[in-house]
């Protein structure tokens, strides 16, 4: 296998070009057996793995540097780089990321995870190298879906103003997680389907530079002039327009044509785009016919490409998702929204039912922040469903947009907590902090499924915004079924008893139980409380707890400031009450990617460390034989 020979962008360019497209295959199964093992990013790797090698053949590795959008696309510039073996533990625990990481390579000169930055953090390592004196070339690679985000276009605009090279790969496939959306999707569509233009462009360049003598003079007069056909053939010229130099479209599956126009574009002195095609999930039929199924998988079968992993009991987005649209049918103002991620949310079977009332903005979080707070101005009820650490993009507009009108938007954060393989970039372990310190802000987490749809239920009926969170996974049955009415800023006391009481939030109300049961075998008997609302915490239920417990135990899947558990340390001294407070929280830390259950264990919030941390602090004796 030529594979098990390369160790870097050297190996590479010793290989002829029947070798290289060999390779290219064997890359394409190396892929498709790793992510089958441990899950991953299939299709939008299978479809970069030519124009990876066409990047590696064309720049000088490690000294120029590749800036991958979002990033999980770099499963196959890992493997040139030297890391094919770490793919074994690949987005576990201790093992190779699955996302560009600057501790884990020197090939990897960025972090990222997030949609449509690319093109700002490549223009501003191309500044910072023109200011330091240095001579390297820089690539961002994004997607024409991220081009959906606002950034991508204040890059876009920055950039043509640099005096010197820098290299934008529009890697165009027409897909991002789910189909894309709006007018640059509609754009990017004329551009790949007008062969008029480019076989005129060709021909016209070729007939001027075959002239005798004058010829190279001539192609280059006519400049203007060609760009006047660009405006005639391709109306708007978006890129040209803007003062960045458009090459394209050039086939993302012909390394050597993706070869030659990196190595066209590394001759300018300022901003070149270079817009690629390319096929999603190429090579595996299964992702290709489905790539937005093959985005993200569980470990599969290679064969039919059908998931190993068992069918699991409804998680919190199906229950999101079921009961959202059972409330839409009787309330005709509720509209839904997302951020090109109807899938992930839930809210594939809302817009089937009501496609009306639905809107997919595309990748930009911040404007699909401030459309829901224009449509609640304009009388309608918005959810926005929302991964929570993509919400962290339209923070500025949920202060600024949202809550400064008091207006009754719903943010519905599902993957909040820990969410495990896919690392720090979007670990959801910021929203109640980012989201508690907003003036007119409520915060609620559920305790189980039941709880999830009440207060869904309940947050229509409010008159300003109201901030649902929850976890990943499957939804906790546990922890009570009669649930008592949700009351504003009131939390919920599941049992009462003495010495020990537990103050949980939302997914952590079943740790929280489970150290319960773990302390009656014991011979204790503590309390249980469900917090239920991060803002207004429940302060007549804390000092309930404070003055009839000698220790107040706090447990949230959030980081510690601007939790809870500050909220509680704070009213205890405050009124200068007694009770003792431990908090268990997730440390000031970014949290890598990992099974969920082990990054618990190591953060020391699952039921086995808290209670050996009750031990520690002496609020519990501790076990006979230890």
């Amino acid at each position: 296998m030529i594979l098990e020979k390369i160790e870097g962008p050297k190996d590479l360019k010793k290989l002829s070009k029947k070798e290289l497209y060999m390779l290219c295959g064997e890359i394409r199964r190396f892929i498709i057996e790793k992510t089958a093992h441990t899950g991953g990013h299939l299709a939008s790797n299978l479809g970069v793995v030519e124009l990876t090698v066409a990047l590696y053949l064309a720049l000088d590795l490690p000294k120029d540097k590749i800036i991958w959008d979002v990033g999980h696309q770099s499963y196959t510039h890992k493997i040139l780089s030297g890391r094919k073996d770490g793919f074994d533990g690949l987005r576990q625990l201790g093992g190779l990321s699955g996302f560009p990481k600057v501790t884990e390579s020197p090939y990897d000169c960025f972090d990222t995870g997030h949609s449509s930055t690319s093109i700002s953090a490549g223009l501003g390592m191309s500044l910072g190298r023109d200011m330091r004196g240095e001579d390297y070339k820089v690539v961002s690679v994004i997607g024409d879906g991220a081009l959906t985000g606002g950034m991508a276009y204040e890059a876009l605009n920055n950039a043509s103003h640099i005096k010197k090279n820098f290299i934008i790969i529009l890697n165009d496939n027409n897909m991002s997680i789910s189909e894309n959306v709006g007018g640059m999707s509609n754009y990017l569509n004329g551009l790949r389907t007008d062969k008029g233009y480019n076989k005129l462009k060709k021909n016209i360049e070729q007939g001027l530079r075959a002239v005798p003598a004058v010829g190279d003079r001539l192609a280059d007069k006519a400049k203007r002039m060609k760009d006047g056909i660009k405006q005639l053939i391709i109306p708007g010229m978006l890129f040209e327009n803007m003062g960045i130099t458009y090459l394209g479209p050039v086939d993302g599956h012909d390394i050597f044509a993706v070869k030659r126009a990196v190595e066209d574009a590394k001759k300018l002195d300022h901003a070149v785009i270079i817009h690629v095609i390319t096929k999603k999930g190429k090579g595996y039929r299964p992702a290709e016919e489905h790539p937005e199924k093959f985005h993200g998988v569980e470990p599969f079968n290679i064969r039919t490409g059908k998931s190993l992993v068992q069918k699991k009991p409804d998680s919190y987005t199906d229950i999101f998702s079921k009961k959202l649209c059972e409330l839409a049918e009787k309330n005709k103002k509720i509209v839904a929204i997302t951020a090109a991620m109807p899938d992930g949310t839930g809210l594939s079977r809302f817009k089937k039912l009501y496609p009306e009332r639905f809107l997919d903005v595309g990748i930009a979080e911040a404007h699909a922040v401030t459309c829901a707070a224009g449509m609640a101005a304009a009388g309608m009820r918005p959810v926005v469903a929302v991964y929570s650490s993509f919400l962290q993009r339209g923070f500025d507009q949920i202060v600024h947009d949202v809550c400064l009108q008091n207006l009754p938007v719903v943010f519905a954060i599902d993957r909040a907590g820990l969410v495990g393989a896919d690392g720090e970039t979007h670990q959801g372990i910021f929203d109640l902090s980012y989201l508690s310190l907003i003036p007119n802000m409520t915060v609620m987490a559920p305790k189980n499924s039941e709880e999830l749809k009440a207060m869904l239920e309940w947050a229509f009926t409010q008159s300003g915004p109201v901030a649902i969170r929850y976890p990943r996974g499957a939804a906790y049955e546990g922890a009570g079924q009669n649930l008592s009415e949700i009351k504003k800023g009131r939390g919920e006391l599941i049992h009462e008893g003495r010495d020990i009481a537990f103050f949980a939030l939302g997914s952590m109300v079943s740790t929280a139980e489970h150290i319960c049961e773990k302390l009656r075998m014991r011979g204790y008997d503590p309390s249980l409380a469900n917090a239920r609302f991060a803002k207004p915490v429940d302060t007549e239920l804390i000092e309930r707890l404070a003055k009839n417990h000698s220790t107040i135990v706090t447990l949230e899947e959030n980081v510690e400031r601007g939790g809870i558990g500050l909220c509680v340390d704070a009213f205890i001294e405050r009124n200068g009450l007694k009770t003792k407070v431990l908090n268990i929280n997730i440390p000031d830390a970014y949290v890598e990617h990992g099974d969920v259950t082990a990054l618990r264990s190591i953060l020391k919030i699952d039921s086995d460390s808290v209670i050996e941390r009750m031990e520690e602090e002496g609020i519990i004796e501790r076990k006979s034989g230890d």
